[in-house]
């Protein structure tokens, strides 16, 4: 009996060593260890560890997880152009020097994501203020988040803090501004039109002109072929007249004079007033031409 009783209590005392004098810590967290009310060590590596019994000695467990602050709320900015914007952005960030962590904020998460909100609306101020809306919304935004970063993380070295990551997840004009950006934008896109359009008409008439002068040096080099040519057959056939009227003169004036009268009679109404005695009617008289 007095065995099991002296088991029972070495058991006792054992649990209320262990259960005062140890502790574990996980790969997730921080352990700091104060003597009474004094950090006097902060524990990083994972497992089981030894302590004072409390009140001697006591441990606080911080996060050294990556944490994020994404405001609720969209933030109010002025650009360069005087141009209000609502921007959304959020936050990484981690513990890196316990002590200091400890120091600046009593291991108060919520006081830690307040002073780096406070301190992100001021250098986000900064950031913007000194550009367009157009480099914040396109041209310049990477550029921008990685100076908001580089300046917030200065901003918070002496707090144990270590920014991680920033990003602006949404730009939105006020919407006081939205109606004159949207008409500005639409007058904008009217005139990029306009001048496609002149564009085009302009390459029109140039195509039009082209096909035009084309059309006319096609006119003009068959208008050539085509005297050439007809001058070329009215040669022929003068040459074949001047042969055959060569061979019988009194043919030759025969004919002229059937030409001369179907010429001046090619219509039943034609009419001519003239001396019969005319010589224009001689073959007209006589079947052989001759004169009476």
């Amino acid at each position: 009996m007095r065995k099991v009783v002296t088991l029972f209590l070495v058991c006792v005392v054992c649990g209320f060593f262990a259960k005062t004098c140890l502790y574990t810590v996980n790969e997730r967290e921080y352990a700091l260890v104060f003597m009474l009310g004094e950090l006097k060590e902060v524990i990083s590596k994972p497992g089981l560890h030894f302590k004072l019994p409390s009140p001697l000695q006591n441990v606080v467990y911080l996060d050294n997880r990556i944490l994020t602050i994404d405001t609720p709320t969209a933030d109010l900015v002025q650009t360069s152009e005087k141009k209000n914007l609502m921007i959304d952005s959020y936050v990484k960030w981690r513990i890196n020097n316990p002590r200091l962590y400890w120091v600046s904020f009593q291991g108060s998460e919520r006081a830690a994501e307040d002073r780096v909100s406070s301190l992100m609306r001021d250098v986000l101020n900064q950031a913007v203020n000194r550009r367009t809306v157009n480099d914040i919304t396109s041209r310049d935004r990477a550029k921008a988040m990685a100076e908001i970063s580089e300046a917030l993380q200065k901003r918070v070295e002496g707090l144990g803090i270590e920014v991680v990551d920033v990003r602006l997840k949404r730009v939105d004009f006020t919407p006081e501004i939205s109606e004159s950006v949207y008409r500005r934008m639409e007058a904008e896109r009217k005139r990029v039109a306009s001048e496609e359009r002149s564009k085009g008409a302009a390459e029109a008439e140039k195509i039009k002109a082209d096909a035009d002068r084309q059309r006319t040096v096609i006119l003009a080099d068959a208008y050539k072929d085509a005297q050439q040519i007809k001058g070329s057959g009215d040669a022929k056939a003068n040459e074949v007249y001047a042969n055959a009227f060569g061979r019988d003169p009194e043919f030759a004036k025969f004919y002229r004079s059937l030409d001369a009268y179907r010429s001046s009679f090619s219509k039943p109404t034609d009419m001519m007033v003239v001396d019969p005695s005319s010589e224009f009617f001689d073959y007209l008289k006589n079947s052989k031409g001759e004169k009476n």
